[in-house]
């Protein structure tokens, strides 16, 4: 196989595992410090103002839920009180809602005096328990006792003053060096050293004990960074990056600004999203339940299948999954074929061998349905980026810079890809960029519109 000409790593070398549970350094506690002060000043309400008050207990927790989709329990780099001014208030107001649909379902009273009160009072309190928070975070930035490790990629002009920057300690980081391929800056104007090129980021957070990685503008290309990143999604480490034009970029509250120089929090990898978990909770239940349902349709599927195909019903195809782990996956035999010839040979969805019947159930999926089973096992999902032959995971590794990527999460029965129209013998390069889209986007709620979209077009008959 050929290797990398900019990494001069083979591709097959690049498979990484989700490494979950792996930390390097100390890790910012910022975020739990909101959580269990805003939790405090709701008890503290409810216990002044909530005694015989069913408004009052039914906001305050309210207010906790508002704060958590507002992201007000998130750490930051530049701590302000009246940056948060506007999303507290935006906040009870929220909650104020949110309370009364509350109140109307259950049927306990609406907002009154003594609500709002608790209301004005509430929010005052999370306003001072903050900015005393804010003050004494400072001080201990200030004072080094709270600093993370922090590499910046790209030793040129921005890099240099990003360390500048952030080597004033208000920010909480403690900038340890750089990490660039061809370094713009002379080593006489270097304020750190140089630890190593892009290709050893993942070794040098791991050896000094890095929390944070800054991404300043490097001469490496841009595909090269995309890659290392990618490869060290097992590293429990906070990215940020500066921003393209950052000059013109508009703040926003999901931007933050260090002196003047905005960057952006890469999103954390799927698997640590706190509701990675319910996605296996909700593979197993479906998947259990849909074996349940739809056992007399496989069954019945299967005999039409023996009739017009002969003995082997069951197909045993072996694919690769998560982090390149070899499967044997399930489907029902649509013709007769040689197992060798299958598992290189691309695509058959127009082949004479396929009968009438093997024809309806590729329209409509049917012959996927086995592939339940695999996820019941932990072999699959029944979301994520399609399964393919080792063959091919070679040969598009080679051919096609994005398609390894797509391992990071399970392979699924349906896909992004698939629900937009890339099955059978469409665009390779097309499905690695919609199942990477997937892997740097899930949610919960993305798998179920995919699932939604994947019902849609087996009931139109999209398949192919």
């Amino acid at each position: 196989m050929a290797s990398d000409p900019s990494t001069g790593v083979r591709p097959a070398d690049r498979w990484v595992s989700s490494g979950i549970g792996r930390t390097h350094g100390p890790r910012s506690q910022l975020g739990l410090l909101l959580l269990a002060t805003d939790a405090v000043c709701v008890l503290a309400v409810v216990l002044l103002l909530g005694h015989d008050e069913p408004a009052v207990l039914v906001f305050s927790p309210a207010v906790l839920v508002v704060h958590a989709f507002a992201g007000l329990h998130q750490p930051r780099l530049d701590l302000s009180i009246l940056d948060d001014l506007p999303l507290l208030l935006g906040a009870a107001i929220a909650a104020i809602g949110l309370a009364s649909i509350a109140q109307g379902a259950l049927g306990i009273g609406q907002i009154d005096g003594t609500a709002l009160r608790a209301v004005l009072v509430q929010t005052a309190l999370f306003t001072v328990v903050r900015t005393v928070v804010y003050s004494v975070r400072l001080r201990h930035r200030l004072s080094r006792r709270v600093a993370l490790r922090t590499l910046v990629v790209g030793c040129g002009g921005l890099g240099a003053q990003l360390v500048e920057i952030l080597g004033s300690g208000e920010h909480g980081l403690l900038p340890v060096g750089f990490i660039d391929d061809d370094p713009r800056l002379p080593a006489a104007a270097r304020p750190l050293p140089v630890l190593g090129g892009i290709a050893d980021l993942e070794r040098l957070v791991a050896e000094h004990e890095v929390a944070i990685v800054v991404i300043a503008y490097s001469n490496a290309p841009e595909m090269v960074v995309v890659d290392v990143l990618r490869g060290c999604q097992g590293l429990d480490v906070e990215i940020f990056t500066v921003p393209r034009f950052w000059q013109v970029t508009n703040t926003q509250r999901s931007v933050q600004s260090v002196r003047g120089v905005p960057l952006v929090r890469l999103r954390r990898p799927a698997f640590r999203a706190s509701s990675w978990r319910l996605k296996r909770v909700m593979d197993v239940t479906a998947s259990a339940i849909g074996l349940l349902v739809l056992s007399p349709v496989i069954a019945a599927c299967a005999l039409a299948v023996r009739l017009e195909v002969g003995p082997g019903v069951l197909f045993r195809q072996e694919r690769v999954g998560m982090d390149g782990r070899h499967f044997p996956l399930l489907k029902l035999r649509t013709l007769r074929v040689d197992d060798a010839e299958s598992d290189t040979r691309w695509s058959v969805g127009e082949d004479s061998r396929v009968g009438p019947f093997g024809r309806w159930l590729r329209r409509l999926s049917f012959d996927e349905l086995p592939q339940l089973w695999n996820v019941l096992r932990g072999d699959m999902s029944l979301v994520g980026p399609r399964p393919e032959r080792p063959h091919f995971v070679e040969k598009f590794t080679v051919d096609y810079d994005d398609y390894l990527w797509r391992h990071r999460v399970p392979v699924g029965v349906t896909g992004w890809a698939q629900v937009h129209g890339l099955r059978g013998d469409t665009s390779i390069s097309e499905r690695a960029r919609f199942d990477n889209y997937y892997v740097e986007n899930w949610s919960l709620w993305l798998d179920v519109k995919i699932l939604l979209r994947t019902v849609v077009q087996v009931v139109t008959a999209a398949g192919r």
